[in-house]
């Protein structure tokens, strides 16, 4: 389809370029970062590669994770990066994840990306469902989800085999229509 720019009041969440290369090899190269993520640590040379692949990808297409950065407005510095997937079956369906920078951490960033992203994707006319699985132990993300109204949908026991041990996941899940209820608590309606 495109590629995008969500701008919320410190952030911008746009294409991940390699002008953030160093920032992003630093956080993705941090163990507490890496802990519940899907990756593993990364080299400078993947982190590189990582950027390079993901530059050949537009928001959109069925069934491709795409990876945005995430910027201070402030500095211009990238403190994290954030996904978005359309479903493969169903571009109305979408699944989402957010990385931050430890050094950025406990600043309100990772909620203001899931608002900004939020509101984009229920903002696309048939939009109508989001999700995140987060690991069982990932306190903080689960408590983020479920201070912006996201449900527990499911507890998957040991479902994933995952950095040499058996884990468990939680299911979240947002529906438009419960996000159109909810948005006034978030946007200043003008």
């Amino acid at each position: 389809m495109h590629t995008i720019q969500i701008n919320t009041e410190r952030l911008t969440i746009g294409q991940l370029t390699l002008t953030g290369l160093e920032d992003f090899y630093h956080y993705r190269s941090n163990p507490d970062v890496v802990k519940y993520q899907g990756f593993d640590f990364y080299t400078l040379s993947q982190a590189k590669s990582f950027i390079e692949e993901n530059a050949t990808k537009t928001f959109g297409v069925p069934g491709q994770w795409v990876q945005y950065a995430i910027q201070s407005n402030k500095t211009g510095k990238l403190i994290g990066d954030c996904a978005i997937k359309l479903d493969q079956f169903d571009t109305r369906l979408g699944e989402i994840g957010i990385t931050i920078s430890p050094c950025e951490q406990k600043k309100g960033y990772a909620k203001e990306t899931l608002l900004g992203i939020l509101n984009f994707l229920f903002s696309m006319e048939d939009f109508h469902r989001v999700t995140e699985t987060v690991d069982a132990e990932n306190l903080a993300s689960i408590q983020l989800l479920k201070s912006v109204g996201f449900r527990q949908e499911g507890y998957f026991i040991e479902n994933i085999f995952f950095k040499g041990k058996w884990g468990s996941e939680y299911q979240f899940a947002m529906l438009k229509a419960e996000w159109l209820n909810i948005k006034q608590r978030f946007f200043k309606v003008r």
